[in-house]
């Protein structure tokens, strides 16, 4: 047998030099700071890569630490009841890791003057304890051959940290997470390595990278939404933009206003699983849209990656089957509660809690109907019914016995059926992302309406755009509205971390 040559112990650990704790009573100049330990500290990773795939071997294991930030309150303070967030609960220490702060920066901004002006406390930064996975610290974009792996004779996990599912977790975020007796509270929803990890996926899901991403979402479940929006998006930039100043197409395929054609980037070979488009405004407030496809599983995994980047609302555009006998083929439905059969989100947001409609949402919506279609009043209602829609993870229901749902869906006075708006609904309320549903009856299958192949193609022509328009004015009148009048205290749990 031949004999194994193991390498060589590794006897100590490289890390860069630690930071210490810094107060800051300035919100910028506290995150220019965490940019400063971030970038150091992720260049460290990626250049002892670079030798180590030179060199093949090493007696050392490289470490280096997500930057934190901590915030200490020693008083009961009473803070302006109308507000959302921007405030701690309790007395006592609080702290959470940071990541990216060079994408995150206006939001931190945000949160840092929130609390400081609530408080009257200062932001300490510092390194944190919990070490940057190598995969995270390396730049968006960047390629790792094949071939390095083979040149190293360790393995990676014995000479840098490796993404730790211990820690990437929604506990936060589902108010599930226990503190322990002497250890600080969390600041924010999401830890640095859950972060990291969406935007990855994020990434991978979209073949668009993060720093697109908008501040208003609209998820769709079919193609011709994202075919008239790409349309939509390409003549305005060919106008000069109205407003906006960048179109993003997969492959960060970008088209800047007054442009008819792209000035950057490639189109991926194969489109992704959940392709996102980006009509891109100053400070992240313009549109993203993303064709999520079909079934709750995909509206639950791409609602878990956008939260973390804290949208200011998302929202549902897409077709559903019509329940009710009064309803006609390209009415509208505004969704003011949901039946959840999806099933994928039951064991972090169970079934008997409630996801109530928000009335900004809502209004906002109704408002961009009347718009659009110049109905109002009465005759509004004529082509918009508001109700329950109900959303099941079983595309083929119609054909199990027809006792079971049909049943459950007149209890709950559904008036439509879907299966995506109760999954995206339900992330929404769970992670404080404002949210709100439009879908366009496309067909009414307990009342043998479907649509025949010439119809079908009308329909999408006529409806389609329509529909979009109407979410993109929606859109625009959120994004007109205060943005702590927006984030509704409704998504707020008993105790809440102070980041929006």
């Amino acid at each position: 047998m031949e004999k194994r040559i193991y390498p060589e112990p590794i006897d100590l650990i490289a890390s860069p030099e630690p930071f210490g704790q810094h107060s800051f009573t300035d919100a910028a100049e506290a995150v220019a700071a965490l940019k400063a330990v971030y970038t150091r500290n992720t260049a460290f990773l990626r250049d002892a890569f670079t030798a180590l795939a030179k060199s093949g071997d090493s007696h050392q294991r490289y470490r280096a630490f997500y930057p934190e930030i901590g915030v200490t309150t020693s008083s009961y303070t009473q803070v302006d009841s109308r507000q959302a967030y921007g405030h701690m609960p309790l007395p006592g220490h609080y702290t959470t890791t940071i990541t990216r702060p060079d994408l995150f920066e206006s939001y931190l901004i945000e949160q840092f003057q929130l609390i400081m002006r609530n408080h009257g406390v200062p932001i300490v930064v510092s390194e944190s304890a919990t070490p940057i996975p190598l995969h995270f610290a390396f730049l968006e974009g960047t390629h790792v051959d094949s071939s390095v792996a083979d040149r190293i004779k360790r393995p990676i996990r014995d000479l840098f940290d490796v993404p730790d599912l211990d820690g990437t977790d929604d506990h936060i975020a589902n108010g599930t997470f226990e503190t322990l007796p002497g250890e600080p509270r969390p600041l924010a929803p999401f830890t640095a390595q859950r972060v990291d990890y969406s935007l990855h996926r994020l990434s991978h899901y979209t073949a668009t990278t993060p720093e697109h991403f908008q501040n208003f979402v609209l998820f769709t479940n079919y193609q011709f939404y994202i075919d008239e929006f790409c349309v939509y998006a390409r003549k305005l930039m060919a106008d000069g933009g109205g407003g906006y100043d960048e179109f993003i197409e997969p492959g960060n395929v970008m088209t800047t206003a007054g442009e008819t054609k792209p000035a950057d980037g490639a189109s991926p070979a194969r489109m992704p699983q959940m392709p996102a488009y980006h009509l891109k405004k100053a400070g992240h407030a313009g549109i993203t849209m993303i064709n999520i496809g079909v079934g709750p599983s995909n509206a639950k995994t791409i609602t878990d990656h956008v939260a973390v980047l804290r949208p200011h609302a998302w929202l549902m555009l897409g077709h559903c089957a019509g329940l009710r006998n009064t309803q006609a083929l390209g009415d509208y439905v505004l969704a003011h509660a949901y039946v959840r059969e999806d099933h994928v989100l039951d064991d972090d947001l169970p079934v008997w809690i409630p996801v109530p409609p928000l009335a900004e949402i809502q209004v906002a919506l109704q408002e961009a109907v009347a718009e659009v279609t110049g109905l109002s009043g009465y005759d509004l209602k004529r082509i918009m019914r508001t109700g329950t829609v109900a959303t099941i993870d079983n595309r083929n229901w119609e054909l199990r016995d027809q006792r079971g749902p049909v049943q459950r869906l007149s209890q709950s006075r559904a008036i439509a059926l879907d299966m995506e708006s109760a999954t995206i609904a339900a992330n929404g309320f769970r992670f404080r992302v404002p949210y709100g549903t439009l879908l366009c009856v496309s067909d009414k299958p307990l009342h043998g309406e479907l649509k025949l192949p010439g119809m079908a193609t009308e329909f999408y022509k006529r409806q389609v755009a329509q529909h979009l328009s109407i979410g993109i004015r929606a859109v625009e009148k959120l994004a007109e509205m205060p943005m702590d009048r927006l984030h509704s205290r409704k998504l707020r749990s008993f105790s809440e971390t102070a980041f929006q």
